[in-house]
């Protein structure tokens, strides 16, 4: 009997102790100085360093591909191009050839995924570039910039098939090349190409100018000088180039797919335009005004203001003789189907109708930093660092009379719960229960994390409300009594503020708004949902792209989207333990550990791949080593 309750204690003993991992998963030689992991989108750890870049897949044994042409890649060097399989290396000053203002001499487009080279300047007859940019979903290469030597060295377009590598076509840019003229007189790049089906928009300090790509030739060229960017409506038939002026102001000028300028003037805006949505009432226009100068000192630490616009499309002139006041930067902007819903930074929320008059009865005084401005049956749900409330969205009014004040809270965070109707909002020292119906205010719990920490992570599960920030976890029953709270130390404030930054740098699934279009962007308010939640539709958005897209690198894309996270019900923690640094797993559910993975290193430098469930840990100047978190 004895013997048999010592096998019951020894097994119940191995069952709540965690395995420790020293030994790693998968071990990487990459030799050289490793400079820098970064985790990309599509799910490749890429390294780089003084032997060049390097790409790891997932569950591999070895990196797939090794690029050493251009010795050592700086950080700096490497461009990632957001939810695709590309990444864009640069090398290369300042141009001294009369045709850019800014160019370099080597670039290098390389598929992570396929780990093949798609685009190569040496290879395709270009000693400078002055502009490369990726389309998407096109998945073609623009590229501006000036032919070899022997091509006179002339201001040119390339479009390049990003999936086969090849070139769909070429055009020259400057019919008067090889003509004597002063410099002054020779045309050079300006901004950011369009594509528009074969046709190419080239900005440059001459015009804009147009080429079709597969004949190879010049189609027009318009004097709308300096574009630095440009947008076109759904139809493709109108462009509007955006002109960024040295004193932080903006000009929109607009002109057909045939170069013909459609407006008497350009419209002068005052700031810089951080807004732009094509509407079929007209264009609506958010800029920022930096006051205190156009500097990035002064726009950083300086104050200043949003300006909103509303403009005629067909003519450029303001259709609103009365702008909203905004006394602040614009924090939330919203398109909706009767007006435009907008939030300010500096707390207060207003909708205004397409004709320029107000659509609330007055504007609605909030806190300072709006959180959360999201959809709900109820109405508009906003949450701030003082108070919160939710809104109609035709009249303004407030659902909850006297609204939800609480003190300026130390963290925001929030969440819905649904089985027992109420929203919850952890202001870093409690948790407040709103009852959706009648906007009653409770607390349901008094909080105190650790280590001078505060909630930045709440949802509910099935087990009850979870709670977390990087040291700490915690979970309430729906009564608001504790389950459990975990505490994990921070293994010293040298280490922890070497890799704060880093810390659990996950691949996480955000749709770039730029990768998803180059026409006009699009800002629509959502439902108000968990952050899990938000990103499993964010996933499954992007995916649906993806799956468009005739790739192969784009079909592993997708696959990798669709997936369901492999550490969803796990955290990981940096923390001290007995045989020296490492990372704890915790169990979202019961708060137990589950695994230890010692690092053995004092300032330890990692990314974790929370969707296929790895660790990757710097553990040498030239070595990575792998650690599988799924088991």
């Amino acid at each position: 009997m004895k013997k048999l309750s010592f096998l019951l204690f020894a097994l119940a003993f191995l069952v709540g102790k965690a395995w420790t991992q020293t030994a790693p998963t998968f071990k990487y030689t990459i030799g050289g100085k490793i400079e820098k992991m970064t985790l990309t989108d599509a799910g490749v750890l890429l390294v780089n360093g003084s032997n060049g870049l390097a790409g790891i897949k997932p569950g591999a044994s070895s990196p797939h591909f090794n690029f050493a042409e251009y010795g050592k890649i700086k950080e700096e060097e490497m461009e990632l191009v957001p939810m695709s399989p590309y990444v864009v290396l640069t090398q290369g000053g300042k141009s001294q050839i009369p045709g850019t203002i800014f160019a370099n001499s080597k670039r290098t487009v390389i598929d992570v995924i396929t780990g093949e080279k798609v685009f190569v300047t040496e290879e395709n007859g270009w000693k400078q570039i002055a502009q490369l940019k990726i389309f998407i979903p096109e998945n073609k290469l623009v590229v501006v910039g000036n032919r070899e030597k022997s091509e006179g060295e002339v201001l040119a377009v390339g479009i390049y098939d990003l999936a086969t590598g090849k070139q769909d076509g070429f055009a020259n840019l400057d019919p008067n090349a090889g003509k004597v003229r002063s410099a002054a007189a020779i045309p050079m790049s300006s901004g950011a190409p369009f594509l528009l089906n074969d046709q190419v928009f080239v900005p440059t300090t001459k015009g804009v100018v147009s080429a079709n790509v597969k004949e190879g030739g010049i189609i027009w060229q318009n004097e709308i000088k300096n574009i630095t960017s440009m947008v076109a409506d759904e139809t493709g038939n109108e462009i509007y180039g955006f002109e960024e002026r040295s004193n932080g102001d903006t000009r929109i000028h607009k002109f057909g797919k045939d170069g013909q300028e459609l407006w008497e003037d350009e419209r002068k805006i005052k700031g810089s335009v951080t807004r732009f949505q094509i509407l079929p009432g007209g264009l609506a226009v958010v800029s920022d005004v930096f006051k205190g100068g156009s500097s990035l000192v002064s726009q950083i630490g300086g104050s200043g203001e949003s300006k909103i616009a509303f403009l005629d499309a067909a003519t450029g002139e303001d259709l609103w003789e009365k702008a909203p006041k905004t006394k602040g930067y614009v924090q939330h902007f919203y398109v909706m189907e009767d007006g435009i819903l907008f939030g300010l930074a500096e707390g207060g929320i207003n909708k205004i109708k397409f004709d320029g008059t107000p659509l609330f009865k007055k504007p609605i005084d909030t806190g300072a930093n709006i959180h959360t401005m999201a959809t709900t049956p109820q109405g508009m749900i906003y949450i701030t660092d003082t108070d919160a409330n939710i809104i109609d969205l035709n009249t303004g009014d407030a659902k909850w009379k006297k609204g939800i004040q609480y003190k300026k809270a130390i963290s925001v965070t929030s969440a819905y719960d649904q089985a027992n109707g109420r929203y919850l909002i952890s202001t870093g020292e409690e948790i407040l229960a709103i009852d959706e119906n009648t906007g009653d205010l409770s607390t349901l719990a008094k909080l105190k994390f650790e280590g001078k920490e505060s909630p930045n992570t709440m949802g509910m599960r099935s087990s009850g409300l979870y709670l977390a920030s990087d040291q700490n976890m915690m979970l309430l029953d729906v009564d608001g009594q504790e389950n459990y709270h975990v505490f994990h130390k921070a293994p010293g404030q040298s280490t922890f503020a070497k890799v704060a930054l880093g810390a659990l740098t996950v691949a996480s699934a955000t749709v770039a708004a730029a990768a998803a279009s180059q026409s006009t962007y699009s800002y629509y308010i959502g439902e108000y949902s968990s952050a899990e939640a938000q990103r499993a539709n964010r996933n499954a958005a992007a995916a649906e792209s993806f799956s468009n897209i005739a790739s192969v690198s784009y079909g592993e894309m997708t696959k990798r989207f669709k997936a369901t996270m492999a550490t969803a019900n796990d955290q990981f923690i940096l923390t001290d333990l007995s045989d020296g640094v490492g990372l704890v797993k915790v169990n979202k559910d019961t708060g137990n550990t589950e695994k230890e993975i010692v690092l053995k290193d004092k300032k330890p430098v990692y990314e974790v791949d929370d969707i296929e469930g790895f660790l990757y840990y710097l553990s040498g100047s030239g070595e990575i080593s792998a650690f599988d978190l799924k088991n």
